[in-house]
């Protein structure tokens, strides 16, 4: 079994209500969180609005108090056998918690810090993210160097390798904006039917060269940072490979931040090591709809919302 822990764009306010109202390590697992950072996360979560969720600095604690919220009481209720563990972009910060990797309330701090650094590291509108959907990794790859050779502007690149099909690339506005004015898929080596770019409502343009500001931050904080060898591996975004010593986990933290999420091939890892039964650990299914376009039957991956959610766990432990 694998926990999984989704990153930005699955959170919603009065996410985890069912675990708060019936289990205390959940809700004393928010007040820890939101103790480490001096932030209200019970009344942001469950009062706020959804714009005040939505900021990144405010986004990133508040799932990944939720996520370890979810894995500490799924940990008390049920005997996981876990193999590995991972985690979408802020995700990760949740595997490494889960692990024993990284002190629970050291992992609060960075991903506040981590929020806000990638929210300031580029101005409002000079930045942004396309979902590119329809084409090959390589075809990809291919768009976004052809994109700044022919618009004169920089960067341009894949920021999250989500499923086979789909990929998110960022960077310049410029490049973009050029990319949506210019785009002809017939242009694309190979010559793909149905190529698509769908914009993203972001308010900056992560994983990629433009977030090197943040990224140095989060060097400077995580320097200092002890971390642990885990009690199970990490598959990592860096590498999409597992990882149990300790400096290569900070080290590949790091990078991830100007690093493109390398998610389908971390989903082709677990397939080549049968390792097809998952646990989402926090709200929503986003990670489950990505498993789905692996069109591999084997792949089962739980969620971790309802009562019933948890009776489904309890008989594939």
């Amino acid at each position: 079994m694998v926990l999984l822990f989704p990153g930005q764009g699955s959170q919603a306010p009065k996410m985890g209500s069912y675990l708060l109202e019936n289990f205390a390590t959940f809700k004393n697992t928010i007040l820890e969180a939101s103790e480490a950072i001096n932030l209200d996360l019970k009344k942001l979560i469950y009062d706020g609005t959804e714009a005040d969720l939505a900021l990144t600095a405010n986004t990133q604690p508040a799932l990944l108090s939720v996520s370890i919220a979810t894995y500490r009481t799924l940990k008390e209720l049920i005997p996981l056998k876990i193999e590995a563990t991972a985690g979408h972009s802020i995700g990760e910060y949740a595997s490494l918690v889960s692990a024993g990797a990284m002190d629970f309330s050291t992992a609060m701090k960075a991903v506040r810090l981590r929020g806000e650094a990638m929210q300031s590291a580029v101005p409002v509108g000079e930045g942004g993210m396309l979902a590119v959907l329809g084409l090959e990794t390589d075809q990809v790859t291919w768009l976004c160097e052809w994109t700044e050779k022919e618009s004169g502007a920089t960067p341009l690149s894949p920021a999250n390798f989500n499923s086979p099909g789909q990929v998110v690339i960022s960077g310049s506005m410029k490049c973009i904006e050029w990319l949506k004015a210019n785009f002809k898929s017939e242009l694309i080596p190979g010559s793909p039917k149905r190529a698509k770019l769908i914009p993203l409502n972001v308010s900056a343009p992560f994983h990629c060269a433009m977030m090197k500001p943040a990224q140095e931050k989060m060097d400077s904080f995580l320097s200092s940072v002890k971390f642990n060898k885990p009690q199970f591996p990490v598959i990592q975004n860096f590498n999409a490979q597992l990882i149990d010593a300790p400096e290569e986990l900070k080290q590949n933290l790091i990078q991830q931040v100007s690093a493109p999420v390398r998610w389908t091939q971390t989903m082709k890892l677990m397939e080549s090591k049968s390792w097809f039964t998952g646990i989402e650990c926090g709200h929503g299914s986003v990670l489950k709809g990505l498993f789905k376009k692996m069109e591999n039957p084997n792949f089962k991956i739980l969620s971790t919302q309802t009562k019933e959610d948890l009776e489904l766990i309890k008989t594939q432990s």
